[in-house]
């Protein structure tokens, strides 16, 4: 079923990472299952059939297409939480997996061209998945229509979360970002923040948008939630990429959480939510961060590739366009106001466009040898 999962160039280069361990076989597959919003019938199956497998005690499918997943008996539970549905349209029939050093990226190799893998958020299935494999006690859910507005997160039963400790939800891109801050305001406790030991993992606290942990916490879940990255790229663009070294990492971060954090974390959400433009709420005064971290801490240069990524796959895509599809998909959305966020992001869209430099063809080298013409 799944023979269209490749590696490539390993004779030519042997240049596989050697991760201790990581079930690359289950990531790989999950990156086969086309899940686009309103389709992720055959991701439900698989993954009934893989909580299954693992031991779960409870499988519920509710009527809105959510995934409630319970293993073991326990007072409380720690839950992990991901969704099922990706952005990616394109997904060829002989769509393959290809991983080249630390990075895994999807291609077509009969047009030629990239794919996305919909990491956004399988990464995050794949954490919980492994998870729902080794410890006895957990609860998982997996939800439907979060890239079309946390449609299964908003309508979800609260009671399923009532018996657990924290909710953590790896569902974010890069490798180091805790997210405890969202457009509702705070999502988690002081208190859970520090027994989580980020600090040894290399995470930091930075503020988010809106994913499905930012629902419940704003529908009065009454635990405290976290939204982690898990080493994707460029994420909902034919460009996106993981890294499987930051995957790890956040998988082995996550099972710290489950296996130090044994305490049930209250949160009480206080907060309304606010709309982009204005003043935010929560551990951060300010929504918007500090602009110098933006340029300064790697971000800008991020959504540079970011920006290259979707022009590669598609050269004669507006500005407009890219801000109607992709604009929270870039730094710059949590780091500026709308008016900002345009003139921000035009600049960089110019500058990809027009700059006659190798360093935009650059970025790619390291997944892409066989395209860039210096190699």
């Amino acid at each position: 079923m799944f023979s269209m999962v490749r590696l490539a160039w390993r004779t030519a280069n042997n240049n596989q990472l050697k991760i201790k361990n990581m079930n690359k076989d289950l990531l790989f597959q999950l990156y086969a299952i086309h899940s686009p919003s309103g389709c992720e019938k055959k991701m439900r199956k698989f993954l009934k059939k893989q909580a299954s497998a693992c031991g779960a005690t409870s499988v519920v499918q509710d009527s809105f297409g959510n995934l409630l997943i319970t293993k073991g008996e326990s007072d409380t539970y720690p839950c992990l939480a991901a969704h099922m549905d990706q952005v990616q349209n394109n997904h060829s029939k002989d769509f393959a997996v290809f991983e080249y050093g630390d990075v895994v990226f999807a291609f077509s190799e009969k047009s030629g061209a990239q794919q996305g893998l919909g990491a956004d958020d399988k990464n995050g299935i794949f954490i919980c998945l492994e998870c729902l494999r080794k410890y006895d006690v957990l609860k998982v859910a997996f939800f439907a229509g979060e890239e079309v507005g946390c449609v299964g997160s908003r309508q979800v039963d609260l009671d399923f979360f009532r018996d657990c400790r924290f909710i953590v939800e790896p569902d974010r891109m890069n490798g180091k970002d805790l997210i405890t801050s969202m457009s509702v305001g705070d999502v988690c406790s002081d208190e859970f923040i520090t027994a989580l030991g980020a600090e040894q993992f290399g995470y930091k606290e930075a503020v988010g948008s809106i994913t499905d942990v930012g629902e419940l916490v704003e529908r009065g879940v009454g635990i405290s939630c976290l939204n982690l990255s898990c080493g994707y790229y460029n994420a909902h663009s034919d460009k996106e990429i993981t890294k499987l070294s930051e995957l790890e990492n956040c998988l082995c971060f996550v099972g710290h959480i489950i296996e130090t954090c044994t305490d049930v974390y209250p949160f009480e959400h206080s907060y309304t939510r606010v709309s982009r433009g204005g003043m935010g709420f929560g551990r951060y005064y300010n929504w918007y961060t500090d602009e110098d971290e933006y340029f300064d801490g790697g971000y800008y240069d991020g959504d540079v590739e970011m920006m290259a990524s979707i022009l590669d796959a598609d050269p004669n895509i507006s500005l407009s366009d890219i801000l109607r599809l992709y604009n929270s998909s870039f730094y710059a959305y949590e780091f500026f106001d709308v008016h900002e966020l345009e003139n921000q992001l035009s600049d960089i869209y110019h500058l990809c466009k027009n700059d006659d430099s190798d360093a935009v063809c650059d970025l790619f080298a390291d997944y892409h040898p066989a395209e860039n013409p210096k190699l």
